[in-house]
C-alpha cells in the first residue's frame, strides 16, 4: 500500500513538472508591429512625465519636455505664443489619467497612437481620445504632432 501511494505521488510530481515546463515554453504571440511596440514605450514615457509634472503651458515646462519632442515640433512650439490650452492634451482642463491605445504604422519611422484621456471627479466622469504621431529620430521615438481625433 505504501509503495503504490509513493508511486502515485511520484507520478503526480512528474506530471506537474512536465506541465510546468510545457507552460513556460509557450508564449503569447505579440501581434503588434515592432515599430508600435518600440514607439509605445517612448510615448508612454513622455505622457507619464507630462502627467507627473505641471501641465500648464509655459516656456520652462516646454523646455523640460524637449527630449521627448521631435526637432520640428520643438521648433514650432518654442516659437509660438503661450496659450491656456495644453498642446499635449488638447485642452485647458487637464485630465487626471491617460492610456496609450491603438497604434498604426505609417512608415518605419512614423507611427500614430490613439491616446485616451480621463477626467474623473465628483462632477465629471469623461474620457476623450486624441491622436499622437511619433517619429523616429536619432534612434528614439519622439512626439511629432498631437491633434484631436476628428482632425
Amino acid at each position: 500500500m505504501q509503495n503504490s501511494k509513493f508511486k502515485i505521488q511520484k507520478l503526480i510530481l512528474l506530471f506537474c513538472i512536465f506541465n510546468f515546463a510545457f507552460l513556460i515554453s509557450c508564449s503569447i504571440p505579440n501581434l503588434e508591429a515592432p515599430e508600435c511596440t518600440a514607439a509605445r514605450e517612448d510615448v508612454r514615457e513622455f505622457y507619464s512625465y507630462h502627467f507627473g509634472n505641471d501641465m500648464k503651458p509655459s516656456a520652462e515646462n516646454l523646455k523640460l519636455r524637449e527630449k521627448f519632442l521631435s526637432k520640428a515640433l520643438w521648433e514650432t512650439l518654442s516659437t509660438s505664443n503661450e496659450a491656456a490650452k495644453d498642446y499635449f492634451t488638447m485642452t485647458d482642463q487637464y485630465p487626471k489619467a491617460f492610456r496609450i491605445g491603438e497604434c498604426r504604422v505609417i512608415s518605419p519611422e512614423k507611427t500614430v497612437f490613439g491616446v485616451l484621456l480621463f477626467w474623473k471627479d465628483d462632477r465629471r466622469n469623461e474620457q476623450r481620445e486624441i491622436k499622437v504621431e511619433a517619429v523616429k529620430e536619432n534612434g528614439r521615438w519622439l512626439v511629432d504632432k498631437v491633434s484631436n481625433l476628428k482632425e
